[in-house]
């Protein structure tokens, strides 16, 4: 006997709950706002996140993470300029409309919240982080050995100053809405990257 099959899609539905997450923090939101935003009854949220509140919150980074960085690894590989590209990656920021701006990132927003809450949460949003300082440091070696990226800084250490730099532009962005100035203020953090 296999049961009802589902009737939504469920990248769909974790979509939606994030975005009341990244709206109101994991805190503040309710199951009655996640399930009005994903369009399901309570009976098929149990069924399909058994932990909850807590298990489709860690979904909703999971997938978050995993499609940025696939969309990112994507652009990498497919470019003869990957420096550029990730410079690219943060000047995005710069174009985003002022409600982008108060959301600030996802995974930093995690990062903060769930000290005081939940750190096991904590620590799975940190870990996404640090897969992302590793997707900048694959691209900041191979620039290095190639000469496309003449710093000669430790990779590693570029790598992470540059997720240093996205996660205070999580604040920062939330501080300046403009985004002259954070264009400006890219351009002077990302002339590391020469």
């Amino acid at each position: 006997m296999t049961g009802r099959p589902k009737a939504y899609d469920e990248q769909d539905v974790i979509s939606r709950a994030q975005q009341v997450f990244w709206q109101r923090g994991y805190s503040a939101a309710s199951t009655e706002e996640l399930l009005a935003a994903m369009g399901i009854g309570k009976g098929s949220f149990y069924l399909a996140f058994p932990g909850g509140k807590k298990e489709l919150f860690a979904k909703t980074i999971q997938q978050f993470h995993q499609q940025s960085l696939h969309q990112l690894e994507q652009r990498v590989a497919t470019s003869a300029q990957p420096v550029q590209v990730l410079k690219d990656y943060f000047y995005h920021i710069a174009t985003a409309a002022p409600e982008a701006h108060e959301k600030g990132c996802y995974l930093g927003n995690t990062v903060m919240e769930m000290a005081a809450v939940d750190p096991q949460l904590q620590q799975a949003a940190g870990q996404l982080l640090k897969q992302l300082e590793t997707q900048f440091f694959v691209v900041i070696e191979q620039a290095q050995a190639s000469g496309q990226l003449t710093n000669p800084t430790n990779a590693r250490l570029l790598a992470r100053h540059l997720l240093t730099l996205w996660n205070g532009l999580s604040i920062t962005r939330r501080l300046y809405p403009d985004n002259g100035q954070l264009r400006e203020l890219l351009d002077l953090q990302l002339a590391i990257l020469y």
